[in-house]
């Protein structure tokens, strides 16, 4: 069974970066999308940014510029670099790990940029 646990997010000012780092253990797998996403209140959960472990990337357009998204595919870790935060990159940042028949999410770690 596949778990997921997240870190890294946390109260930046507007300008700022911060680094999400998730894990996934407990997978077979050698080929699976990772990525993240993030859920503000009152808003659907929306795709940030995945990677898959072929290393082909994709992009929200609202972070493009700013996000980076990469893994390491021996850990089976993700990472997102996210920097020139706005306020409306505040949510909760969820980790997502797919394979075919297999959709897993992780905890959530809150993301807060103030203004």
């Amino acid at each position: 069974q596949v778990h997921l646990v997240e870190s890294g997010g946390g109260l930046v000012q507007a300008g700022g970066s911060l680094r999400l780092s998730c894990a996934a253990s407990g997978s077979p797998f050698t080929l699976y999308r990772m990525g993240w996403y993030r859920q503000a209140p009152g808003n659907e959960r929306e795709l940030v940014a995945d990677i898959t472990s072929g290393g082909s990337t994709n992009y929200a357009n609202s972070v493009k510029g700013r996000f980076s998204i990469s893994g390491d595919n021996a850990k089976k870790m993700v990472y997102l670099q996210m920097n020139s935060l706005k306020s409306e990159d505040t949510g909760v940042y969820y980790c997502n790990f797919q394979v075919i028949g297999l959709n897993v999410w992780g905890q959530g770690t809150q993301v807060t940029v103030s203004s």
